[in-house]
């Protein structure tokens, strides 16, 4: 089986002859993965099952501070250098009076998917769609107050949200021109323990407005897939009745990922199982190893796995411990 041909197998919750796999990397782990390896061919070779196409990228404008297409201004001066945090707020105040979406890049993003699908080499493409719409809002607004608003203002949160979903459909319906195999959106809800918003407020603001993204990627014939980290178990039901085919982070830390394979593999491709807070850090390369190995066979069995990190890889995780992952996701 080609890369690609596991991961929808896996998708479709189908056997397949080793199970798919991805490894992300920060840019701290990639360059400390390099100075281990002394290859710089190695990462190429890893042999993720996946490429994606993201149209959230952002423009150094003075050193270690960077702009998103979004105009928010990102420090990463900071021990974060691949996300960072807000240098300002754009939307100080509850009200779009003095705000306007920014121009939507076409050419751009045409030019991203199009790179993707041509270095694709077998792999399973899709197009990202990162800070869809919680983190979107933040990002502009603040995290309090976004919450806040949500209790105060819900009339803005509304107006808000719709408009930033607006500009998601026109980047998914110029994604959907090209042969991509799915739509992945990227946007925390969860924290260590439930939801940063809470069920109730995730339901009233958020779900409506993510079901119309995920139908007009369905509606295009694309699988659906949702990063979000932390715990959000309490949203699987509406994920599922809403048309998500893969769910990813998937932490062991928050999971017991048998229980909820059992209860929700039917329906769910879990992406996701070795944990970058808890395992990959601090065990052995050896426990990692095994790690990997025992994680794939509780997780294996009917498809519906892609076995990866919990996140991209940060830069506190010895290389060697990398390294041991991979081997024994190539071995399985």
């Amino acid at each position: 089986m080609t890369r690609r041909e596991r991961v929808i197998a896996a998708i479709r919750h189908q056997e397949t002859d080793s199970t798919p796999y991805t490894v992300d990397l920060t840019g701290q782990a990639r360059d400390r993965l390099l100075d281990y390896v002394g290859d710089p061919g190695y990462i190429d070779r890893i042999g993720t099952h996946v490429i994606s196409a993201g149209y959230r990228q952002a423009e150094e404008i003075r050193p270690g501070y960077f702009r998103d297409r979004f105009g928010v201004v990102w420090n990463r001066t900071g021990v974060d250098k691949d996300i960072g945090v807000i240098d300002s707020l754009l939307i100080p105040e509850p009200t779009l009076e003095n705000w306007e979406l920014p121009v939507l890049e076409e050419e751009a993003w045409r030019t991203q998917i199009e790179h993707a699908l041509a270095t694709s080499d077998g792999r399973y493409v899709m197009a990202s769609v990162g800070f869809a719409l919680f983190e979107r809002a933040w990002s502009l607004r603040g995290m309090e107050n976004v919450l806040v608003d949500m209790v105060a203002e819900p009339g803005f949160v509304d107006e808000f949200l719709d408009a930033l979903c607006e500009f998601n459909l026109r980047v998914i319906d110029i994604a959907l021109e090209y042969p991509i195999d799915g739509i992945h959106f990227g946007d925390d809800w969860g924290q260590q323990k439930g939801l940063i918003m809470g069920p109730g407020h995730w339901r009233r603001f958020i779900k409506p407005r993510i079901a119309r993204m995920y139908e007009r990627a369905k509606r295009g014939g694309k699988f659906v897939s949702q990063h979000s980290c932390g715990d959000i178990l309490e949203l699987f039901p509406d994920l599922i009745d809403i048309g998500l085919d893969v769910y990813q982070t998937f932490q062991p830390e928050i999971y017991d990922i048998a229980a909820v394979k059992r209860e929700f593999g039917r329906d769910l491709t879990f992406w996701g199982g070795i944990s970058t807070q808890r395992a990959l850090p601090f065990l052995s390369p050896e426990q990692i190893r095994r790690l990997t190995r025992d994680t794939v066979a509780t997780m294996r069995p009917g498809g519906g796995y892609i076995v990866a990190p919990t996140h991209a890889i940060p830069g506190d995780v010895p290389p060697e411990n990398i390294v041991a992952m991979v081997e024994a996701m190539k071995e399985q």
